[in-house]
């Protein structure tokens, strides 16, 4: 770890927070970038809308698979050499998509892009506790989950605007281009973190070790799971949105900045909100009361759906449950990163490993079911957001429980 006041710490100024950002942007750069090109991909392929769902599950699930193994690897070889070998690997598979002539053959590259792109999300995670510890760490996660938070809202208008300069392969070489552009970044001014002698021999067993050593831990376990379900609650909108902007909502492939730019400008605000109250406010009683405030918006979103089924009151309710999300978010992937000292890497993996298999869920098997109508969808994401928030409140009762003991 290194102190705020040393020459590592001084370096991770707005460089490398946007570095880190632009790390971070890449998976949901993969997912929504996509979405616009869905209809025409579906056509050319000649499938229909559940089978273009899979495009994202398969990229999510194949994430979550690898991401139990990015984090372990950077304890052993350093934070550089994973992210840099990632992301060559990635934009090798988007070239691949780009040029796939069936959706098999597309689900395969989605499914190596999707393998590829953890090393760089999960692993930049670790990099930020690797500079800085409390709310220093705090502020930082929140800085870059401000900037990440852009991509989500930036990626589905992008990708519509690459259709009317090209046909649906155009979305992928724009992403490979990405990939190579934060690869060159990466390479030449993120520093490695992770110093020689804190790093563990590169063998099986201890990786191993280390993952059930995480895996075990019940207060990780159950800050993993309120992260989980908390954030399902947000996005099962963003997986959903194809279905959700095009057919609930009768809009076209242009009009997905009506559901993302809301939501998103909920998880700019929510991260500004989170970095200014690091140190201000302790960080469970911030998390206390944003699950509060997503319990809120969760509960009005849902009585929206029942009697006011339309824009703009469609967006309202996921925008500020999305705030709600983005002031808890640096807290708690920070608190599980904490329990390991020595294991930040096998920890950030296992913290990505219960979202994204969830995650992966939603998008190929639970949004085909929830999306009927806005109501049901609404439903299922104020049942999430209830989930999680009792795995929160049985985490903060036991951890009380310790301190009386």
């Amino acid at each position: 770890m290194t102190s705020v006041g040393s020459p590592r710490a001084r370096r991770a100024g707005l460089v490398i927070t946007a570095v880190l950002a632009s790390l971070a942007m890449i998976g949901p750069f993969t997912i929504d970038t996509v979405f616009p090109g869905f209809a025409s991909m579906g056509q050319d392929f000649e499938v229909g809308a559940p089978a273009m769902q899979q495009v994202t599950s398969i990229y999510l699930l194949s994430f979550a698979v690898m991401s139990i193994l990015h984090g372990p690897i950077s304890d052993t070889l350093g934070r550089k050499p994973v992210m840099l070998t990632g992301l060559a690997l990635y934009v090798l598979a988007t070239i691949g998509c780009a040029l796939s002539p069936s959706l098999p053959v597309l689900l395969v590259f989605r499914a190596l892009q999707g393998a590829c792109a953890g090393a760089a999300t999960i692993v930049s995670r670790a990099v930020i506790r690797d500079l800085f510890s409390g709310p220093e760490a705090h502020r930082l996660m929140s800085q870059v989950m401000m900037i990440f938070s852009i991509a989500p809202a930036v990626a589905p208008v992008a990708g519509g605007l690459l259709l009317a300069w090209g046909p649906w392969p155009i979305i992928f070489w724009a992403m490979a281009g990405y990939g190579i552009a934060i690869a060159l970044a990466t390479a030449f001014v993120l520093p490695e973190t992770l110093p020689r002698e804190d790093r563990h021999p590169l063998r099986v067993g201890p990786i191993v070790s280390s993952l059930l050593e995480v895996a075990r831990h019940p207060a990780f376990v159950r800050l993993a799971l309120a992260t989980t379900f908390i954030f399902a609650g947000q996005f099962v909108y963003i997986v959903s949105a194809p279905i959700m902007v095009v057919d609930l909502l009768g809009k076209g492939e242009q009009d997905f900045w009506m559901l993302f730019v809301p939501l998103i400008s909920g998880m700019v605000i929510g991260a500004w909100l989170s970095g200014r109250l690091a140190g201000r406010v302790d960080s469970s009683v911030l998390v206390d009361r944003a699950v509060v405030a997503a319990l809120a918006a969760a509960g009005l979103n849902l009585t929206l759906m029942l009697t006011l089924p339309a824009l703009p009151w469609a967006v309202l309710g996921p925008a500020l449950l999305a705030l709600s999300v983005a002031i808890a978010f640096p807290v708690l992937q920070l608190a599980m990163l904490d329990l390991f000292p020595h294991h930040r890497g096998a920890a950030a993996s296992l913290a990505s490993f219960a979202s994204l298999v969830f995650n992966a869920l939603l998008a190929g098997a639970i949004s085909p079911l929830v999306t009927g109508s806005l109501s049901i969808l609404a439903l299922s994401s104020t049942v999430f957001v209830m989930v999680g928030a009792g795995f929160w409140w049985v985490h903060r009762h036991l951890e009380r429980r310790v301190m009386l003991d």
